[in-house]
């Protein structure tokens, strides 16, 4: 079996996202490819980051989203011509949204856990 090793040892790895140009770790992002023909690019999410070709990354966040739209960063990202196709991917970040308020509203109706401590005698 061969161990390999990072090529950076005592740097961590960091992307950018594409939207608000902010760098954080892969963890943070999600990664993006590009599908289709020349005619009909269409960028799918890659949440498991398992797709194979040149990928982009992206905080899952709407407004991120928007700004990278907005900049026309899509096509730069991917190195392809002409606008793409982003409706899977903003399906995608508003499924994540709607996951994540829901979540929140959740743990904020959650009554907190009780606390039991040891009673000596």
């Amino acid at each position: 079996m061969t161990v390999t090793t990072d090529a950076r040892p005592g740097k961590p790895r960091e992307r950018t996202c594409i939207g608000c140009r902010k760098r954080s770790g892969p963890a943070d992002l999600l990664r993006m490819t590009v599908s289709g023909g020349p005619e009909n690019h269409v960028v799918l999410p890659d949440p498991d980051r398992r797709a194979p070709g040149r990928g982009a990354h992206l905080h899952p966040v709407a407004e991120c989203l928007d700004l990278a739209v907005r900049r026309k960063a899509f096509p730069r990202a991917f190195r392809v011509p002409g606008p793409l196709d982003v409706t899977g991917l903003q399906e995608y970040v508003a499924q994540r949204d709607k996951q994540e308020a829901s979540a929140t509203q959740t743990a904020a109706i959650r009554p907190p856990a009780a606390v039991q401590t040891a009673v000596t005698t």
